[in-house]
């Protein structure tokens, strides 16, 4: 008997002889109807072959016996059946049993089952992630034998290069195929091309790639289509993107999930969220049901929104629906509700996980750990960092950086240290996030030599501060009244390869601003064009902030209309500033008077 793995139906091929049954309690009652009782006494074991015409079974280990080209095969279908399987066919198939069928847009292999890596591919496979020249890698490719099995490698090899997000070679391995190999690329070939364009935001080689493909006479598929859709949306092409939705329906294609997913997840990744709300609102209309996937992405939208009672309408329209969720869709309403902090709608979601049958991964702990996090309880984050331990989920790097987090919100700085220190103890090495986060709760507690001692730790690690480690430091000597240190800062990023951003100057003019040196502040928001950068409703709440202390109400609402003459869109905190500038029931009911103006006004004379 031989047992191989057949990608083309990510099934076992069960192959027989006369001379050997069935093997293993799987299959007991196949192997009743299929063997002699004269293999009985017989122990049989598969020894797997490439690229030989000929096989061998071994029989006790020592007896080989050559099985004929012409034996019959069977196999067990996903359904649990017993089916015949025609070899000569198989044979005679182009490119290999993964022909056009080894990946798919969003479900990976067919049927969700990965074939084992042969040691040819894991061997091409390592070379891919070590090696960065394409000259070598296609030397090295021109080198393999143009078969069947070398084609079913390349194909393994591309797919587990996708898992781990390593587009640039899968972009050297599909360009071989077309250019220099004797392979004829089939759709599934330029589908990968299209895809790590696309998710390198190089969306004019994704097209080029898609013009070639019908110059090859190649028929796209509705994973081109979503793949294409998916890399204009990300660069924000919306335009072309419809251009594409018009080409399915012209084709007389209506559009599938799988395209409408693919259109949403690019507008996501693209930031346009209202844009994918529209679509995902398009798809009900056009009577396409959503799936598990599409409710899932809309529940993390609105997460991501701070908008959770949206995240919570949108699972319960899923579950009205039918639509079952995952531990997906359970984790990212979890996350929902914990940006918010409100970790007792997230203990509920949690429980509902369990009682629908799904076991909590680490990241549902993380996400749960998160909400405790936010909602200033740090014990209770603690409770379900050992609750998932004792559960016998191991906790990742990111729930020790949630940890750290938790305790330094609330001021426990020392905690927030043994815990940094635990990660280090269980051989996970600290990332840029684990310093910050313990940078910022040292920060919070005023600690400067700290602070600086984690600056010097990060670069005896190799890893060089980035703009939002200097921000913080930035803020820790503000906040102690250390200007000249914070003026040291800002000079080296200016002049070094820091770059400031906005953010970095929202904390100077907030910091100049309470210490009441107006004249260093309005120097600094005057310099913001000269750096092209531009004030954020931070920049112009901050700086109103300053003169609100003082009283100076008129001064604060002369800025007010600097800010919408400049296009900024006020928020409940300049409100809340322009009203605490008011020193009589008079002024009150100036500003008010003011703020509803503008914003009943302000959908006309803003872009939203």
């Amino acid at each position: 008997m031989e047992c191989r793995l057949n990608s083309s139906c990510t099934l076992f091929i069960i192959e027989t002889s006369s001379k050997c049954g069935f093997v293993g309690s799987n299959y007991n009652n196949s192997r009743s109807r299929s063997r002699s009782s004269s293999s009985n006494s017989r122990r049989c074991r598969a020894k797997l072959t490439s690229g030989r015409s000929s096989r061998t079974t071994v029989i006790d280990d020592q007896t080989k016996v050559k099985t004929n080209n012409n034996r019959d095969s069977l196999f067990i279908d996903k359904r649990g059946r017993l089916r015949s399987f025609n070899h000569k066919k198989l044979s005679r198939k182009k490119g290999g049993t993964l022909r056009g069928r080894g990946w798919k847009y969003g479900t990976g292999f067919v049927d969700g089952v990965f074939p084992v890596m042969s040691p040819i591919g894991q061997q091409l496979l390592n070379l891919l992630l070590e090696e960065d020249d394409v000259n070598i890698i296609w030397g090295a490719l021109d080198a393999l034998p143009p078969t069947h099995t070398t084609w079913d490698d390349l194909i393994n090899v591309v797919v587990q290069l996708r898992l781990n997000k390593q587009w640039d070679p899968i972009v050297t391995v599909c360009e071989w195929i077309l250019y220099k190999s004797s392979f004829q690329a089939d759709v599934m070939c330029y589908n990968l091309l299209i895809d790590s364009y696309g998710q390198k935001s190089l969306h004019n080689k994704a097209e080029s790639i898609y013009l070639q493909l019908h110059e090859a006479r190649i028929v796209p598929n509705e994973d081109t289509y979503a793949l294409l859709l998916r890399a204009y949306c990300t660069s924000g092409l919306l335009h072309k993107a419809e251009a594409v939705f018009s080409e399915i329906q012209k084709h007389g294609l209506p559009p599938s999930v799988v395209v409408y997913n693919a259109y949403i997840d690019g507008l996501m990744k693209g930031r346009n969220t209202k844009k994918a709300v529209e679509i995902f609102e398009r798809m009900k209309r056009d009577r396409c049901q959503p799936s598990t996937d599409t409710y899932t992405m809309l529940i993390n939208l609105y997460g991501k929104a701070r908008r959770s009672f949206m995240a919570l309408k949108v699972f319960n329209e899923m579950r009205s629906q039918r639509c079952k969720p995952n531990i997906c869709t359970y984790t990212a309403l979890i996350n929902a509700f914990a940006k918010e902090g409100l970790c007792e709608k997230a203990e509920e979601i949690f429980e509902e996980l369990q009682e629908d049958g799904h076991e909590p991964d680490v990241y549902v702990y993380n996400a749960l750990m998160e909400a405790y996090s936010r909602a200033g309880f740090p014990h209770g984050a603690a409770e379900i960092f050992s609750l998932m331990q004792h559960m016998g989920c191991e906790p990742d790097r990111a729930s020790y950086n949630i940890m750290v987090d938790a305790y330094g919100r609330a001021g426990l700085h020392e905690d927030a240290r043994a815990i940094f220190e635990e990660l280090k103890r269980h051989g996970m090495t600290p990332t840029m996030k684990s310093h910050m986060l313990l940078l910022s709760a040292y920060s919070k507690s005023g600690n400067i030599a700290k602070c600086e001692e984690i600056v010097n730790q990060m670069h005896k690690s190799g890893l060089k501060p980035d703009t939002f480690v200097l921000n913080s430091m930035l803020n820790s000597y503000g906040r102690m009244g250390q200007f000249s240190k914070m003026e040291e800062v800002l000079k080296a990023m200016e002049n070094g390869p820091y770059e400031a951003d906005i953010s970095t100057y929202n904390i100077l003019i907030n910091i100049y601003g309470r210490a009441g040196f107006f004249e260093r502040m309005e120097e600094l928001f005057g310099s913001l064009p000269t750096k092209n950068l531009k004030p954020d409703v931070v920049t112009w709440t901050s700086r109103m902030g300053a003169y609100s202390r003082k009283k100076q109400c008129l001064r604060c609402v002369e800025i007010f209309e600097e800010m919408i003459d400049a296009g900024c869109y006020p928020d409940g905190g300049t409100a809340k500033v322009l009203l605490s500038a008011c020193s009589s029931d008079d002024q009150i009911e100036q500003v008010t008077t003011v703020i509803r103006t503008m914003h009943k006004d302000m959908k006309t004379m803003l872009p939203l």
